[in-house]
């Protein structure tokens, strides 16, 4: 078994074993050059300093036990961040009401507000205006598009 499911299974254990924990998932773990070790968790209830600390502390203890990188490695615990692209139905939902920008696995690109989000799907809206002579008339236009449709998604800020 590679060391980053290893890790993986660790967490997963960690999550349901401790209540501090529970609402907790693994985002991704990367295994760089030079023992550099980035695990990037996040939490329905947002990520803490404290619970990046105490994930940290808690892999570093198995890595030091069971010397799985050896005696000299760097691990840094973070949130994804905001550069790093959606990959869970949980993610999504997090960001409801922020922008996103999508890329579908046809290429076509989506930057819109994300209405809504469930176990299968996003709905991305926004207003286009129409002109009825010389009226403006403002439509809410809905995008549903499927998860396996996309191939990234990244959060944009407002600036």
């Amino acid at each position: 078994m590679e060391l980053t499911e290893r890790i993986g299974q660790l967490l997963e254990a960690k999550y349901t074993s401790d209540e501090m924990f529970a609402d907790c998932f693994t985002v991704e773990i990367e295994l760089k050059p030079g023992n550099k070790l980035f695990i990037y968790a996040d939490a329905d209830s947002g990520l803490s300093l404290e619970k990046c600390q105490k994930l940290s502390r808690y892999v570093e203890h198995q890595l030091d036990e069971n010397l799985w990188l050896g005696e000299t490695y760097g691990i840094e615990v973070s949130s994804p961040g905001i550069d790093r692209p959606l990959k869970f139905p949980r993610q999504y939902l997090k960001n409801v009401g922020r922008t996103l920008a999508v890329r579908k696995t046809d290429k076509t690109e989506i930057q819109a507000t994300l209405k809504s989000a469930d176990e299968t799907q996003i709905i991305l809206t926004h207003i286009e205006v129409e002109r009825d002579g010389k009226k403006k008339i403002k439509k809410e236009i809905e995008t549903p598009i499927p998860y396996e449709q996309i191939e990234k998604a990244v959060v944009k800020l407002p600036f």
